[in-house]
């Protein structure tokens, strides 16, 4: 025993000790069996502008495109756009997409939520919703009264030169973008909307998205498209804001009869299957002249970084430009379009095989835009019959849908088109 240290004090430290232990331990019983209330991941549904458009892209996606009931009417229309509000305000903050939740309710009746992301982190859920052409005409029939209020660049997509497009991949009378960091929540959302929809409008067709294919802030790397290139570098980022007014919000007066659209935009998605088998088979060289950047970097094939400015004049072999005038870098930069710029928000896709043995892959391609018919349709249409790439691509599916502002609480998403 060391000098000046009693048994007694022993004792008592000791004592003191083993009620430290049991207080620890009883700490850590509590930990286990009390853990922390979750910290969801959310992003406001309400709010001047939807989410999903600026928002930092996520990394899932589920599309999905719906056609309202022929037998519905303009109040149908109106309560279902009030209901998926309502439900989309929910989910995107973690909640059921009904005030009941999956796990009560009457007994006997269906559970107002599907049930499968109890307990998942929303993941940064949003969800977009758009209309399409044929909301307001159909065959030349005014569906809802709302004809007189269609904006001018509300059109259906032309037919570019090499499509190939699929029925059930294209148009629709409403389109819903829902995207997480977790593709059962994103699922979730539109399985669930698909429900509140029924009797009043149905599914014509959705479409998975993983591993986005594009950046929407400055924040987030450049990602790679399923040819292993690095995609969406001239794409607009969140922080460019006097880019993105000019080039995505829709601005006021531009469309007189649809001021219901002002601060809105809108939505360009396109299908595109990728030929990756024969891309495999291209050499290097092959693969860099055609998309005109570098694989490793995605520098421009000129020189510099990833964000260099490319120079299309710099001689190559032969004299001939470094980067060919139909690479995809040369026909879609904005300094051969006028100019115009795009926020993109695509997704890669893989839906299987198809009959000949080959993966059914591609880009699921989304843009937000002002204006289709200035900042998509002529650039589209050079690309479709010049661009070295189209060999490896092809378009499947098409749509375009006006994106109204966002909803303030209380109201209902497209609630001013109404009014």
């Amino acid at each position: 025993m060391s000098p000046g240290v009693s048994r007694r004090g022993l004792i008592g430290a000791a004592g003191a000790g083993a009620a430290a232990a049991v207080a620890a331990a009883g700490a850590m019983a509590a930990s286990r069996t009390e853990p922390a209330a979750a910290t969801f991941r959310t992003v406001p549904f309400f709010g001047a502008r939807q989410a999903g458009i600026t928002t930092a892209a996520q990394d899932r996606m589920h599309f999905a495109a719906f056609d309202v009931n022929p037998s519905s009417t303009r109040a149908d229309l109106v309560a279902l756009l009030k209901d998926w509000t309502l439900a989309a305000a929910r989910m995107t903050r973690g909640e059921g997409a009904g005030p009941i939740g999956p796990l009560s309710g009457p007994y006997d009746a269906p559970p107002d939520d599907t049930g499968e992301a109890i307990g998942l982190d929303p993941g940064n859920l949003t969800i977009t919703i758009g209309f399409g052409p044929t909301l307001f005409t159909l065959d030349g029939k005014d569906r809802f009264g709302l004809a007189a209020r269609k904006p001018d660049a509300l059109i259906r997509l032309p037919l570019f030169p090499a499509d190939a497009l699929v029925a059930g991949a294209s148009d629709g009378d409403l389109c819903v973008q829902a995207c997480s960091d977790d593709p059962q929540v994103a699922v979730h959302a539109i399985r669930n909307l698909t429900r509140i929809a029924f009797g009043r409008a149905s599914l014509r067709w959705s479409q998975l998205g993983f591993g986005r294919t594009s950046s929407t802030t400055s924040a987030q790397v450049t990602p790679r498209n399923l040819f292993g290139f690095k995609d969406g570098t001239a794409s607009l980022r969140a922080e460019q804001t006097a880019e993105i007014d000019a080039h995505v919000w829709v601005q006021p007066g531009a469309d007189p009869k649809a001021t219901w659209l002002e601060g809105g935009s809108y939505l360009v998605a396109r299908k595109i299957a990728m030929h990756v088998e024969t891309w495999d088979r291209s050499s290097m060289r092959e693969q860099e002249g055609i998309i005109g950047r570098t694989k490793a970097e995605g520098a421009p094939l000129s020189g510099g970084t990833e964000f260099a400015a490319p120079d299309f004049a710099l001689p190559g072999r032969g004299g001939t430009p470094v980067i060919d005038a139909r690479s995809h870098l040369a026909l879609a930069h904005p300094q051969h379009n006028d100019g115009v710029r795009m926020l993109r928000r695509g997704y890669n896709y893989v839906d299987g095989s198809n009959t000949l043995g080959r993966l059914a892959a591609g880009l699921f391609f989304v843009a937000f835009v002002t204006d289709p018919r200035t900042h998509y349709i002529p650039m589209q249409t050079r690309m479709a019959s010049s661009d070295r790439l189209s060999e490896y691509l092809q378009h499947i599916g098409s749509g375009l849908w006006a994106v109204p502002p966002g909803a303030r609480e209380g109201e209902y998403v497209g609630q001013a088109l109404f009014g």
